[in-house]
């Protein structure tokens, strides 16, 4: 993020927009970096971006290295914990079943506004494995829980939504035509399930079904290397998710 980026919105303030464009580009750096990258990443100025990351180091949201570099600190994990929903605890029992049964990363995710939010992840025990760090926010078009999501909702309403977030090609199999991501998102309400066949990434495969009656859009789904995750396998991988989104719904009621 750019200090243009970082610019905040109408009425906002323009230190806070700074400060968690900091935090976001450390955790883009992998949690840990150095002054001068951060300020560079940013478009901050040296001392501006020092100014800020002393105040975060003071409040315990960021700390500092023996090699002067920032990393984030112990405070966010409370802030995190509160801002997880409730739904991602209900949801960690079916997400271990999913992996234990397929040895594959299980991911809950909801709708945040336009985005799709990563609420909560088992991930795969296998070394080549799909990743997503639980909190990340992305655009529903490219995902499997994004279209599952997407699917259960009115066409009007999923019009107006990229229009407003455009649908951006990611790798060669993103779907960029409206009219022929609406054509999918048919299939995927009649299927029963979603799919994400390297639109997001090229050689990930993501397989999603949408969790009903919550009051709010989420989905859980199953990724992993499209050559593990084959075409024989997606009715048993569908069938676990349907149990466990039946699970969920139920226990959400």
């Amino acid at each position: 993020m750019t200090a243009s980026d970082s610019s905040p919105a109408p009425g906002g303030v323009q230190s806070v927009a700074r400060t968690f464009a900091l935090l976001e580009a450390l955790a883009d750096a992998g949690g840990e970096e150095a002054l001068a990258a951060l300020a560079a990443a940013t478009g901050l100025a040296v001392p501006t971006a020092h100014r800020l990351l002393k105040t975060l180091h003071g409040l315990g949201y960021v700390r500092q290295l023996e090699d002067r570099r920032y990393a984030l600190g112990a405070g966010l994990i409370a802030l995190g914990q509160q801002a997880v929903p409730p739904l991602a605890d209900a949801a960690l029992p079916a997400l271990r079943q999913l992996e234990d049964a397929f040895h594959e990363t299980a991911n809950l995710a909801v709708l945040d506004g336009d985005l799709v939010l990563y609420a909560g992840q088992v991930a795969s025990r296998q070394r080549m494995r799909m990743f997503t760090e639980v909190g990340r926010r992305v655009l529903a078009h490219s995902t499997g829980v994004g279209k599952a999501m997407l699917s259960t909702m009115p066409e009007p309403h999923v019009r107006a939504l990229i229009a407003r977030t455009g649908l951006p090609r990611f790798t060669p199999q993103t779907l960029t035509d409206p009219d022929a991501f609406i054509a999918d998102l048919r299939r995927s309400r009649s299927r029963g399930f979603a799919a994400d066949d390297s639109e997001q990434e090229v050689g990930v495969r993501c397989i999603a079904v949408a969790v009903p009656g919550l009051g709010q859009p989420a989905a859980i789904s199953v990724s992993g290397p499209a050559a593990r995750i084959t075409d024989a396998r997606v009715p048993d991988v569908v069938d676990a998710l349907t149990q466990a989104t039946e699970h969920l719904a139920a226990a959400g009621r």
